[in-house]
């Protein structure tokens, strides 16, 4: 019997047999993986040491050390000019703030000059002739500001040097034609008291009825009832 198998075996009509591998396919995977790896990290490592031996990596750590340089001075760089850009900006508001209130002074001497040329052309009106008069009045004006309203000016003169102080009064009349007849009216119901040491500026406003025709302004210069000096003025 034994025979019979054995010689059955060795012939043709023998079953087949299969062989199979005794690993399975995940640990040949794993397998495989690990000898890429080993594979690829001997070709780094002879891939690095190929750059060291041919001085490739020195270069570029140096390079690298020069371009963080060359940055580290760039940025410098610009901070300074930051700084400077930014002060001059402050320097330029500054001088413009400067020059906004050196031109508001300006025109406010100008305004200024402007009154004191007006008021020294008033005074050079108002200047005597000639120095015999020892009291007198000057540069008489009146100015209609509306048809009942009048603005008037007069400067009071004692022209003598060391002259005693001057005690008097000052009276102002208007006068001129209300409907047709005679008119006039005074600054005040009564004259005005001055003290005259050197000069006087006064100036007022009269309110004159809206039909008067306005011819005249006198000014009368009294003392003790006693008249020193007058002047009239056409308008």
């Amino acid at each position: 019997m034994r025979l019979r198998l054995l010689k059955r075996r060795l012939t043709v009509s023998a079953p087949r047999v299969s062989v199979r591998n005794a690993l399975s396919w995940p640990l040949r995977w794993l397998l495989g993986a690990l000898v890429l790896g080993f594979s690829g990290a001997i070709a780094l490592w002879a891939f690095e040491f190929g750059k060291d031996i041919a001085g490739l990596d020195r270069n570029a750590k140096q390079e690298l050390v020069q371009l963080r340089k060359e940055v580290a001075d760039l940025r410098s760089d610009l901070a300074q000019a930051q700084m400077v850009a930014n002060t001059s900006d402050s320097l330029f508001t500054a001088e413009r703030a400067a020059q906004e209130q050196l031109a508001l002074q300006i025109r406010q001497l100008e305004t200024d000059n402007q009154a004191l040329r007006s008021d020294l052309g008033f005074f050079e009106r108002l200047i005597p002739g000639s120095g015999n008069d020892a009291l007198s009045i000057r540069g008489l004006q009146a100015e209609r500001l509306s048809e009942a309203q009048f603005k008037w000016q007069v400067l009071l003169i004692q022209a003598s040097k060391n002259a005693p102080e001057f005690k008097g009064t000052l009276d102002i009349v208007f006068a001129g034609v209300l409907d047709g007849k005679p008119w006039t009216q005074s600054q005040a119901a009564s004259p005005q008291p001055v003290v005259i040491r050197s000069y006087l500026r006064l100036e007022g406003m009269l309110a004159v009825p809206p039909r008067a025709v306005v011819k005249t302004m006198t000014a009368r210069l009294l003392q003790g009832g006693a008249v020193k000096s007058v002047q009239v003025l056409k308008l």
